[in-house]
């Protein structure tokens, strides 16, 4: 039975909350502190690493937090490590580290303790660091916890300070012409607050980049640019798929939901796929959505247009499901869509 976390906390735990930030707030450095940081191409830097934690369909409290650990520059899983937790503190607008938080430290932690060679030099987080209703999101949270520098990475504008997504915004992205072009996001109070950037040439949606802990927002930026291979950081996309990935394969285990009925024959349709084997496996549905029949050009010729398509939309998760599912019926198969 799907489970729902506590409601809107006591005004004496949000009090508590608004202490603690703003003691924590105190230690936060935004500027370089390693050599690496302030290298144009980032020499010295070796390893890279993203958090998320990714929630279990219709569960506000199952969830998997998931660390990973990249070398950079190759941007090449070098560690992993998802697990199952209960979130029990409530979400709140502005105090989602109280939520997640404890569980990336811990993991970041072990870490420390089992594989110290792999220790990130930089964490990179799905949500926000200054750029915050108070000055001290997700990112500073785990920043000044881990004592990492972090870099605070959101695919919405946090509309703080005056900051606005209205028409001249949004006129400032259209103007954003290629991958790595940015503007200042400079709050009511005349504070640079982050960065909006075009992380990827075929992005059409910017992200907003902050600094967590450690870091100048000029490192950030650029370094965010850096591990771009789609418009999402490296780190927190793998992040972000191993998780679900752990969740699927854990709920595999534990009991996997009911299968829809299936359709009767005359209601099914072709279902895309790559280009794989001859044959299919048996029972399961036709693969040959892409055929190359009435003149129609080759289907691996057009698995590059989806996959700019859904590129474009800052849909970088659904490729990669849609590669992970086709991967796993052609297990071993002969082919799949380009990566």
């Amino acid at each position: 039975m799907a489970r729902k976390a506590a409601g809107r906390p006591q005004e004496e735990t949000l009090s508590l909350w608004k202490r603690e930030q703003a003691l924590l707030k105190t230690l936060v450095v935004d500027r370089d502190t390693e050599a690496w940081q302030r290298d144009l191409a980032f020499s010295g830097l070796q390893r890279v690493g993203g958090v998320d934690v990714s929630f279990v369909k219709g569960d506000s409290v199952s969830a998997c937090a998931s660390l990973v650990v990249l070398s950079y520059p190759e941007l090449e899983v070098m560690y992993e490590d998802c697990r199952m937790v209960s979130l029990t503190a409530p979400y709140v607008s502005g105090f989602l580290a109280f939520r997640e938080v404890p569980f990336l430290v811990d993991a970041v932690q072990q870490l420390r303790e089992k594989e110290p060679r792999l220790m990130p030099q930089v964490l990179f987080v799905d949500g926000n660091g200054v750029l915050h209703h108070r000055g001290f999101g997700v990112a500073c949270h785990l920043g000044v916890l881990t004592d990492l520098p972090c870099i605070g990475v959101a695919k919405k504008l946090l509309q703080v300070d005056g900051l606005e997504n209205n028409a001249l915004h949004k006129e400032k992205i259209r103007l954003l012409k290629g991958g790595g072009d940015s503007f200042p996001l400079m709050g009511g109070s005349g504070t640079v607050l982050g960065m909006a950037l075009k992380s990827h040439d075929h992005s059409t949606k910017p992200l907003y980049v902050s600094v967590g802990h450690k870091m100048s927002l000029e490192a950030a930026v650029r370094l965010t640019h850096g591990c771009c291979k789609f418009r999402i950081p490296e780190p927190v996309r793998q992040a972000d798929i191993r998780s679900r990935d752990y969740i699927r394969r854990t709920l595999g285990v534990q009991g996997a939901p009911a299968l829809r009925p299936e359709r009767s024959k005359k209601a099914q349709r072709p279902k895309a796929c790559p280009q794989g084997a001859s044959e299919e496996p048996a029972g399961s549905p036709s693969l040959r959505a892409f055929s190359a029949k009435d003149g129609n050009e080759p289907h691996q010729k057009k698995w590059p247009k989806l996959q700019q398509r859904i590129w474009g939309r800052g849909k970088e998760a659904l490729w990669e499901d849609l590669v992970t599912k086709c991967n796993s019926i052609h297990q071993g198969g002969a082919g799949h869509p380009p990566q």
